[in-house]
């Protein structure tokens, strides 16, 4: 008969044709993840199809529903859940040969720019993978230097405003110095990366791995690598790092782990410590008799919850944590000072805690969170956690953003048909006061403030976009500058005060 004995889709031809662009010929991760079983976790079989087909909601992800069929998406599955013929591997002596530090670079004695450097905006254009540098009191491009491919997880100040690091996907960390308007260098620092850390005393950078799984501590001085931590949990499962944030008033980073029930506390402290993993005999100041004690710089310390915890939210002390668990249906608060869960929080459809910010409001701080399936913001009284208002958005949105001296949120619709749209809520009545749609069709989104709160820089993500600068009182436009695919946008000095309108 017709077609008898004919060889199935071909799975690697499809991931070629399909997925490469994304997710490199490797399958070892570039704009998009690493897809092998090691970094596939339980996203196997007839799920891995599903997304295979419908795509991924807030990322880049597409379904391939209507250009394959269900044969070739079965197939293409199958390719991706196979094993590499050779488990990939990056060491410490990879990373140290990987380094590269520019030549020509000099640093300056003093910004070589007449304005504010603690009012600079970095703005990261994803159309063609560079940074412009923004001076926030012109509004003029000061310098665009060219970054890893695809930029991911926030660039990181140091605490002097003074350097600036920058993560892509695919693990390169990249130094740059804002005074002297110049790349310093970069590193690769894993295979397949989430985000970066700055220790509070400015002397370390974090990198969260996915592949491998560690944590892997540069030197801001020279990129040079401190220390690989292997993240294996106290099960002995090794476990990716979803991701790691800095904890200022604790010296100390704090990580998100994909694959076990922990969050790890992992000190700058050269005195920190100790944690105790095992039995502990005499907690005596003179008593040494305990079990998988660690001490000291970058010891870690372990605390046990009830379910992987992702996309975390601090309060801003950091005595509190608030991380949502996998499947986006609950929010968690956390006490990292006794290590154990003390609130559960009703955050169904996918809270993106990580974009959270803070407030006061009649006399309470209040935390407010979007949500990436639900068209709402959630507002959390932070005193005694109960929900005090679920904001009714036109869409489902991504970013929050707002400043000290600033009565609004400015909120993206970032998914559906309003995508297009800035929506402007009251701080005090959480009221919509004002929706800005400066292009009709063109998603719109991510806003970020000047150091006094003046003006607004909200970004049109297209690939022949702009940052558009708005006056914060009157919501009128002030500027356009065109930029390629401008994303997000990082104010120094919110950054390294940690301003109550910015994500942390």
């Amino acid at each position: 008969m017709p077609g008898q004995g004919a060889a199935g889709p071909d799975g690697a031809a499809l991931f070629a044709e399909n997925c490469s662009a994304c997710h490199a010929e490797n399958r070892l991760g570039g704009t998009g993840p690493a897809l092998i079983p090691e970094t596939l976790g339980r996203m196997m079989g007839p799920s891995l199809e599903k997304v295979i087909a419908e795509g991924r909601p807030a990322t880049q992800m597409a379904g391939f529903r209507d250009r394959l069929s269900p044969e070739e998406i079965a197939a293409l599955a199958a390719y991706i859940s196979t094993s590499l013929a050779e488990t990939p591997r990056w060491t410490v002596e990879d990373a140290r040969a990987s380094r590269e530090m520019n030549a020509d670079y000099h640093p300056a004695g003093a910004p070589v720019f007449p304005g504010d450097p603690m009012n600079i905006t970095l703005v990261v254009e994803a159309g063609d993978h560079h940074i412009s540098v923004l001076d926030g009191d012109t509004f003029e491009v000061l310098d665009r230097f060219a970054t890893p491919f695809a930029v991911h997880g926030g660039p990181k100040f140091s605490p002097d405003g003074r350097y600036v690091f920058v993560m892509s996907r695919d693990g390169w960390v990249q130094k740059y110095d804002i005074w002297s308007l110049q790349v310093v260098g970069q590193i690769r620092a894993g295979l397949n990366s989430r985000n970066i850390a700055m220790s509070a005393d400015g002397k370390w950078l974090a990198v969260a791995n996915y592949l491998p799984q560690t944590l892997t501590i540069l030197s801001t001085e020279d990129l040079s690598v401190v220390k690989v931590i292997d993240v294996v949990a106290r099960d002995g499962t090794p476990s990716r790092v979803s991701a790691v944030y800095q904890a200022p008033e604790r010296q100390s980073f704090v990580l998100a782990l994909k694959d076990a029930p922990e969050i790890w506390e992992v000190t700058t402290d050269p005195e920190g410590g100790p944690f105790h993993d095992g039995f502990v005999h005499s907690y005596e100041a003179s008593m040494e008799e305990s079990l998988g004690a660690e001490k000291g710089l970058f010891a870690r310390r372990r605390i046990d919850i009830d379910e992987p915890l992702d996309d975390f939210f601090f309060s801003p002390d950091y005595r509190d944590l608030i991380g949502t668990n996998r499947e986006g249906t609950k929010g968690e608060v956390i006490n990292l000072d006794v290590g154990r869960k003390i609130a559960e929080l009703p955050l169904p459809g996918m809270p993106h805690l990580g974009s959270g910010i803070s407030w006061m409001r009649d006399g309470h701080r209040v935390m407010a969170t979007p949500h990436l399936k639900d068209g709402v913001i959630s507002v959390i009284d932070m005193s005694d956690w109960h929900l005090v208002q679920t904001i009714k958005m036109d869409g489902p949105g991504f970013f929050l953003r707002s400043h000290e001296a600033s009565p609004y949120v400015w909120a993206d619709v970032f998914f559906g048909p309003h995508k297009d749209e800035m929506q402007i809520i009251d701080k005090q009545s959480l009221q919509i006061v004002r929706r800005l749609v400066p292009e009709p069709g063109k998603l719109f989104a991510h806003a970020e403030f000047t150091r006094d709160g003046r003006y607004v820089f909200t970004s049109l993500m297209e690939d022949d976009g702009a940052v558009i600068i708005y006056d914060a009182k009157t919501f009128e436009e002030v500027k356009r500058l065109p930029m390629r695919k401008p994303i997000g946008k990082y104010n120094v000095w919110n950054k390294i005060t940690f301003d109550d309108g910015t994500s942390h």
